[in-house]
């Protein structure tokens, strides 16, 4: 696999489509309520919804007991968050951030902790099927991807969240060869120029995933988005 995944034309086009995803209709920025209904699924027909949103369902384990947890998201996409939203600020590319590392897949199923944002310090078991490795500027990475509906998704932090990026850390995809399953052992690349600010930075009703101790890195990685921009004075957590 060649790491020459993508070139500057290409992370342009990527920018334009993250825009475009985020303030659709069902996008980030339209995330205005997350309510949790308990063990019972919510009856969505019953739910009253203006034109210009949509209720959806979702569904966790309870931290405690284990136990399913049902609930709804509500999307409106003439949100404040999408009315104030400007911007994804973002860095140039720097191909020096394409790098080809090796997926190596276990036998079982294994678990690893995720602290989440909205937990209290609790964490969630998430499905992580191998070990994601690389070498850059002499020191190896060990590092953990999970299961995100079929595509491996790693959550990383560095030495840039809080100055330059978003706090909490960012998200990326891992790009595997077309047909290969969590089984298939072989070369992936981790694109950094993709890296993207996780849900929780354009709503304060998503609840992310925070990175693992072996997810953080002890350099500054210079790729990828930074941070929402909205105009004025617009605050996620104090718009609702």
């Amino acid at each position: 696999m060649s790491t020459s995944l993508t070139t500057s034309e290409d992370h342009a086009r990527w920018r334009s489509e993250r825009r475009d995803a985020v303030t659709a209709r069902t996008g980030n920025l339209a995330l205005v309520e997350t309510r949790w209904t308990g063990s019972s699924r919510p009856d969505l027909a019953a739910e009253q919804a203006a034109a210009s949103v949509t209720v959806t369902s979702l569904e966790r384990k309870d931290l405690t007991t284990g136990e399913a947890e049902y609930g709804l998201r509500v999307w409106d996409a003439e949100s404040p968050a999408i009315r104030a939203f400007d911007s994804i600020d973002t860095y140039e590319y720097d191909p020096e951030w394409v790098i080809e590392a090796q997926f190596t897949p276990i036998d079982t199923d294994r678990t690893v902790p995720f602290e989440h944002i909205r937990d209290n310090g609790g964490t969630r078991d998430l499905v992580v099927p191998g070990d994601i490795t690389f070498t850059r500027n002499g020191i190896e990475h060990r590092l953990a991807a999970f299961d995100d509906g079929g595509t491996l998704l790693l959550v990383f932090g560095d030495e840039t969240n809080g100055p330059e990026t978003y706090g909490a850390g960012r998200f990326l995809f891992v790009h595997r060869e077309e047909g290969a399953d969590f089984g298939t052992p072989g070369a992936v690349v981790l694109d950094f120029n993709r890296a993207f600010v996780p849900p929780c930075g354009f709503s304060a009703q998503y609840n992310c995933p925070m990175p693992p101790p072996q997810n953080r890195f002890a350099e500054p990685i210079r790729a990828g988005e930074k941070n929402v921009v909205f105009h004025g004075d617009f605050d996620i957590y104090t718009a609702l």
